[in-house]
């Protein structure tokens, strides 16, 4: 890892979700190539990423850069870490994050691992001063979540978590991440829609899903749907207070 007080140098990440750890923690000299997804619409940082050199997330391409350090969330698949690490690379494995309190972990684990962890200690310093200038209000409104996919997301997921903080009481009460039924749809009468992943390349792939059906396009239509970018959710990571802030506002 990164010498004591020191960020890390030739770093190459392998995915998206660590691209923006990347971005956000490190300086743009530190940081030897990113994903090929970094500058795509789910990318947070896809700005930052401009300019960037790009890197499939293959063990012969990216030991082709020499690197000293990779960072990933899954990219390379389930054998990457055990990979580089016998390739005498260190890796700095993501940590997966599904609340905020999650998020506040992860954060300061890579930003440690990186050497930079007064950063990482700004950055969760911010986030939680953002969540606590929002009025959260006495969380009676429903707010239904809905992906272009047709998935929703229930108790135990970070979006969940994020409705919660902004004042809204999830009307999806099931754990987890769950398929929406058009039966459901038809009765289902939230307060409030909020949709994500919809337009642009990631609505394009979901052509088969129901949310196409007109059921689900006059919920979607409906004068309280917030449109939330998926980019605020795509990953587990500080830039979900820009969620919260926006479904708040919303409320």
């Amino acid at each position: 890892m990164a010498a004591h007080g020191e960020p890390a140098a030739r770093v190459v990440s392998l995915d998206y979700c660590a691209d923006q750890y990347v971005l956000e923690l490190l300086p743009r000299a530190s940081i030897l190539a990113v994903s090929p997804d970094a500058e795509q619409e789910f990318a947070y940082h896809r700005e930052r990423a401009a300019g960037l050199p790009a890197v499939r997330p293959v063990a012969e391409d990216v030991l082709a850069l020499r690197p000293t350090l990779v960072v990933r969330s899954y990219g390379g698949g389930p054998l990457a870490l055990a990979f580089f690490e016998r390739a005498g690379i260190p890796v700095v494995q993501v940590p997966f994050a599904d609340d905020i309190d999650g998020i506040r972990r992860a954060v300061t684990a890579v930003a440690g691992e990186l050497g930079v962890p007064e950063r990482g200690a700004a950055v969760v310093a911010d986030m939680d001063a953002r969540l606590a200038a929002i009025d959260a209000g006495p969380g009676t409104r429903t707010a239904l979540y809905l992906s272009a996919g047709g998935a929703t997301s229930g108790p135990g997921t970070l979006v969940h978590a994020l409705l919660v903080a902004a004042g809204y009481r999830n009307y999806e009460s099931r754990p987890g991440w769950h398929s929406v039924p058009l039966e459901r749809l038809v009765d289902a009468e939230p307060d409030v829609v909020v949709a994500s992943f919809f337009g642009g390349a990631a609505e394009r792939t979901a052509w088969w899903s129901a949310m196409r059906h007109p059921v689900a396009r006059r919920h979607l239509s409906g004068r309280d749907t917030v449109l939330l970018p998926g980019a605020l959710t795509a990953c587990g990571a500080w830039f979900a207070v820009d969620a919260v802030e926006e479904l708040a506002e919303a409320r």
